[in-house]
């Protein structure tokens, strides 16, 4: 995710870093040489009537316009489910975490206590690593026992097996009379909207636009926009390359943009956060239990993963 602070409005037409202007110079590129070849070859061109009305672009170009606009709203609409579903899972890991400290007042089960923090964590990493498609090993090494996480080598969700040994933990509670039956019940709540939280992600990160929707709107855009030379050919002369490129950047731009959003789990620069997000949900649920706060290094870059 990009975090920088806005420049003013001068410096923001020169914002290089956080804009997807770098990826698309090739493209960009290409398309003002080609412009620039049709200009050049202006008179055989006329002279063959090899020239469009520009009133078709207008009519063409307003309809391609909404068409993104939609593509946008629907990347943009997951992107902001995926980080209220994040929002949750930090809402409800504090509340179980809660929970186990303040309805459980035994200092003998400070030891089990932690390891339902523990594992609490480990949940909100191996859901991380699971929608990036990662290796979790090195966060759940860290966190669970040696015989949990052989457990959980060769099993393919892995943040449901957490949830059902937190589920566990749970009931071993009950069951030594630590916990009644309604404050059982609070904890199963809790625990039904992690595993709700869980469905959320999986069904954003296994379910994407449909591709050929995606295909039909990245053709359209191009031969659009390479088109628009043959539109522009008679009234404007020298000045159409530039002026094709900065409409081409408009559409080209909004569709790069729309792509980069459609699966907020990734590790794209407008992705959500997740390293950073896990990171705050472990040092909360610390900090819940009275411990020292992992210290987070500051790092110069724009973007956080």
């Amino acid at each position: 995710m990009i975090i920088k602070k806005k420049n003013t409005w001068f410096k923001m037409l020169f914002e290089w870093r956080g804009s997807v202007l770098p990826q698309l110079l090739p493209r960009l590129l290409l398309l003002l040489l080609f412009s620039f070849s049709v200009v050049y070859f202006k008179p055989y061109l006329i002279a063959y009537n090899l020239h469009i009305n520009p009133a078709i672009f207008t009519l063409f170009g307003i309809a391609l316009a909404i068409f993104l606009g939609f593509r946008n709203s629907v990347s943009y609409d997951r992107f902001w489910e995926g980080r209220k579903l994040w929002g949750a899972l930090l809402n409800d890991t504090r509340s179980l975490a809660r929970q186990s400290i303040t309805l459980i007042n035994d200092p003998d089960y400070d030891a089990k206590r932690q390891d339902f923090i523990n594992l609490l964590t480990a949940f909100v990493y191996s859901l991380k690593h699971q929608l990036r498609e990662t290796n979790p090993d090195q966060d759940l090494n860290r966190l669970l026992p040696k015989q949990l996480v052989e457990q959980l080598k060769d099993v393919q969700y892995k943040p449901i097996i957490i949830l059902r040994e937190l589920g566990i933990w749970v009931k071993n509670a009950k069951a030594e009379n630590k916990i009644d039956s309604i404050t059982q019940l609070a904890f199963e709540d809790n625990l039904n909207k992690l595993s709700d939280i869980v469905g959320g992600c999986e069904r954003i990160a296994s379910t994407p636009i449909p591709y050929t929707y995606s295909v039909l709107l990245h053709r359209t855009v191009y031969i659009y926009c390479f088109l628009l030379s043959f539109g522009f050919l008679e009234t404007m002369g020298w000045i159409t390359p530039f002026i094709i490129v900065f409409i081409a950047y408009t559409f080209v731009a909004l569709e790069a943009i729309a792509d980069e959003l459609e699966n907020p789990f990734g590790l794209q620069p407008n992705d959500l956060a997740l390293d950073a997000m896990s990171q705050m949900i472990e040092n909360t649920l610390l900090e819940l239990n009275g411990q020292k706060v992992t210290s987070i290094p500051k790092t110069s870059n724009y973007c956080i993963t």
